[in-house]
């Protein structure tokens, strides 16, 4: 990873805005590195040991830990862990899916500020205690992200390897936060990557606000019911 991570170059910084705008974007952002985890794991056929949504997980993580500055990505990382928190509010203590194939948004919640936080202890000790990632858990958290490396940075450095190209496709139009982002986010990733396979990325409506994998049509789909359900969870 340390190689991807010389490697690239940042990706579009967040666009200026105020702080609700900022939260949805980041929130945009780390869902949709979680998606490009299920494209991963599907196009390059990639073994998964345990839940596939957990590993997706992990991969988010880790790019935001890549692609950015440590300023933006700390920003990002608050805010995505914000928005765990938000969705726990909004469904409440007594709803919670267990039956699921994505973990609680609490414990999700915690695994995010772990690994983020295990990724760069000596800089991040203030966001583990706002956080309140507790001291039990952060003890081993540089291991947690160690071994994220150890499985996801190979893929990554593979992927840099190929280097740039046009195997990431947008194929939406408009002028919606979501849209710029993904319009942005494919540049930047064809400027760097090259997929074995075109990957799709696509803003359409879905009747719901969520983001998918496609799996028939190789895509990821960034629903236009996302956006505006990001801003009621925004803290205030």
């Amino acid at each position: 990873m340390k190689k991807l991570a010389t490697a690239l170059a940042l990706l579009a910084s967040p666009i200026m805005a105020d702080d609700a705008d900022l939260f949805v974007e980041s929130n945009l952002l780390s869902i949709f590195y979680h998606e490009l985890g299920h494209a991963l794991i599907d196009i390059m056929e990639l073994p998964v040991f345990g839940q596939e949504e957990d590993a997706a997980d992990v991969l988010s993580v880790l790019l935001i830990d890549a692609f950015y500055d440590e300023e933006t990505a700390q920003a990002i990382a608050y805010d995505a862990a914000f928005g765990f928190l938000g969705e726990a509010q909004e469904r409440g203590d007594d709803e919670v899916p267990y039956w699921s194939v994505h973990g609680p948004d609490e414990q999700r919640y915690y695994n995010l500020v772990c690994l983020f936080y295990g990724a760069n202890p000596d800089e991040r000790d203030d966001l583990a205690a706002d956080l309140e990632l507790p001291d039990e858990r952060a003890e081993y958290c540089p291991d947690e992200f160690a071994l994220a490396i150890e499985s996801w940075g190979p893929v990554l450095d593979q992927l840099a390897e190929n280097g740039g190209g046009d195997t990431f496709e947008y194929v939406s139009s408009g002028d919606s936060l979501t849209h710029v982002l993904m319009e942005d986010e494919v540049r930047e990733l064809n400027a760097e990557f090259q997929m074995p396979q075109t990957l799709t990325v696509r803003v359409e409506p879905c009747d719901e606000p969520n983001a998918f994998y496609d799996l028939a049509d190789r895509a990821i789909i960034m629903c236009t019911e996302f956006e505006p359900y990001l801003y009621t969870l925004a803290p205030e």
